[in-house]
This record gives C-alpha cells, sequence and structure tokens, in this order.
C-alpha cells in the first residue's frame, strides 16, 4: 500500500540520511517515478524532504526532521516477537538484553497486538541447532564481537584443524555469521576476505588500530556469494543405483554429504532408479553396501567392483570370528 511505503520512504531516510531515486526504488521494489510522485506527496504534507543533485546527491530530510512511527501492522508485531535462537544470543551475550527489549516493546503494543505477539511466539519456534551437531565452544567469541563493533584490528591465532599447527594473523574484522549454530569470522586481509571458523581461533589479542574495512563490502551479500562459492567447489562423485522402492525413502537421510539427484518410476518388480552425487568414491561404496540387498550399484562398474570386494572382505572378516569362536568353544 502506497501508505506503507510513504512510512517505509521516511525510515529509510531517517536511517541513511540520502539515497537517490534508484536506492529507494530498488529497497522498495518500485519504479523510479513512482519514488518522485511519493516525494511530492510527501512534500505536500508538509515533511521536509528536498533532493541534492550531483554526484554524492539524493534524497534527504531537512535538518534533524524526525517522526515517531509506532503504528506497526499485525504482521509486523508478530515478526518482532518470533522466537530467536537463544543460542546465538547467548553467545553473543545477549539473551537477557534481548528478554529485556521484548519485554518494553510487548508493554507499548495495544492489547489486540499484545496478543498477535503471543500467538506467534506459541506457534513458530526457530532451533537453529542440527540433530547429530554436537555444540561448538566459542570461547574467543565475545572478542571477535568487540573487535567486530569497534572496528579495531585483531591479531589471531587460528588453527584450520586438529592435524594442522596454528599460525598467527592480524586481520581486520568485516563481521560475524551464524551458520546455523556455528559461528564465522569474516574479516580482510590484504584487501581480501576470508572466513575463519570462531570454535577454530585459539587465542585473540585486541588491537589499538583502527580496522580497514573493504570498500561497498556488504556482510550478507560476500556470505550468500562465498557459501554458494563453496557448494561448487565440493568434490563431487556421481553413481546410479538401482533401489528397492521400500528403502527410497532412507536414501535422503543416511549420508551427510549424499543428495539424491534424480529418481525414476518403480518398475514390475518394484525397483527404482536413483541418481546420487557423493563427494567420495569411498563414501559412495560404504553407502551402497550399509543398505545390504535393498541397493544395486548401476554406474561407474569401477564402484559397483569396490562394493563387491567391501563385501567379500566383510564375508571374510565374519568368518574368521565365527572359526575363531568355534575353535574357543571346543578347547
Amino acid at each position: 500500500m502506497r501508505a506503507d511505503r510513504l512510512i517505509s520512504i521516511l525510515l529509510l531516510l531517517q536511517i541513511h540520511r540520502c539515497l537517490t531515486a534508484n536506492e529507494l526504488a530498488k529497497r522498495l521494489d518500485v519504479s523510479e517515478r513512482t519514488i518522485h510522485r511519493d516525494m511530492d506527496a510527501l512534500s505536500s504534507v508538509g515533511v521536509p524532504v528536498v533532493a541534492d543533485r550531483g554526484a554524492g546527491g539524493g534524497w534527504r530530510l531537512v535538518g534533524d526532521y524526525r517522526t515517531k512511527l509506532t503504528g506497526l501492522n499485525d504482521a509486523e508485531v508478530q515478526s518482532l516477537f518470533l522466537h530467536v535462537p537463544p543460542q546465538l544470543l547467548a553467545d553473543l551475550g545477549l539473551e537477557k538484553t534481548s528478554e529485556a527489549a521484548l519485554t518494553k516493546l510487548l508493554a507499548e503494543v495495544p492489547g489486540a497486538a499484545r496478543r498477535d505477539a503471543e500467538f506467534a511466539r506459541q506457534r513458530i519456534y526457530v532451533d537453529v541447532s542440527g540433530w547429530h551437531r554436537a555444540e561448538e565452544a566459542v570461547p574467543m567469541l565475545p572478542v571477535l564481537q568487540q573487535a567486530v563493533w569497534q572496528d579495531r584490528k585483531l591479531q589471531i591465532s587460528y588453527q584450520r584443524d586438529p592435524d594442522c599447527e596454528a599460525f598467527d594473523r592480524v586481520v581486520n574484522p568485516l563481521g560475524l555469521v551464524a551458520k546455523g549454530s556455528v559461528w564465522y569470522l569474516i574479516a580482510a586481509v590484504e584487501n581480501e576476505p576470508r572466513t575463519y571458523r570462531v570454535s577454530r581461533v585459539l587465542a585473540a589479542t585486541l588491537l589499538d588500530e583502527p580496522a580497514q574495512r573493504l570498500a561497498d563490502f556488504d556482510l550478507a551479500a560476500h556470505w550468500q556469494q562465498s557459501a554458494q562459492l563453496f557448494k561448487t567447489q565440493l568434490p563431487r562423485y556421481d553413481a546410479t543405483l538401482r533401489v528397492r522402492q521400500e528403502a527410497l525413502r532412507r536414501l535422503y537421510y543416511a549420508v551427510r554429504f549424499a543428495r539424491v539427484e534424480e529418481t525414476g518410476e518403480p518398475d514390475a518388480d518394484g525397483w527404482v532408479m536413483v541418481k546420487m552425487r557423493f563427494q567420495f568414491e569411498d563414501e559412495a561404496a560404504e553407502f551402497a553396501l550399509s543398505f545390504g540387498n535393498q541397493i544395486e550399484v548401476v554406474e561407474p562398474l569401477a564402484l559397483r567392483e569396490k562394493v563387491i570386494r567391501l563385501a567379500e572382505r566383510v564375508i571374510e572378516f565374519y568368518a574368521r570370528l565365527k572359526n575363531s569362536d568355534h575353535r574357543r568353544a571346543t578347547v
């Protein structure tokens, strides 16, 4: 609605001081012509909006003009009071302040809106932890958080994995990202953003030097781009399997990095052709073997032969155990 858009323009100008018509149009998903008409509407009711021409110009509010806008609609109230993942707030030391802020906000909204807030809280809960992932210790997170808030350089000691030696590095912190329940530090080194898993930061020292932020850096956009790049660079091993129909559902839960790419229709005997993606051949072989006679490897032939060899070794292993048990029983 136009009224909502006019309010959004006012709030955006209060936050960002100056925005071009193009920037406002992109944020509000309308045309620049619509933005200019909205500015005329705001001006006609006494809102002091002006347009500065030239480089660095744009629309702005004159002087210290501010407005208090407290008329939240039902959906906005509900979104504010949905459960924020408590573990992430606890990691940042904000669980108590978040609860206090929501209490104050709840006291200010009208009775009907208060009921909407409670409605949302009792019907939607966000749990960012996985079923199998253990919680990671992040003792250095408070120091990293302080560096991010204060725009100060950090010296960190970082260990990529338990088998590697730790190394020291001075970084320019850009932001913190929570992926599920795992925290990552995004920091610039030699004008390039790098990603550090917070649980692997062994030590962190706040330096007195101001951090150098990258020009036009957007944390959310960077994370989305790097996450997509990470996915495309993962190792890939494709396999075609013939699966019993009753075992089909289990394919989606059996291996963390396996993915069902395509499934066919069941044949007359109840078998389904499935194309799957793994990271490594060994992973695919162990996966196929774990289903016993409910999966047949069709392609690649090398994977089929590997599964046969693994099955033979399992049979030999248990045959030796059986013979050993028999000898002990007859002694």
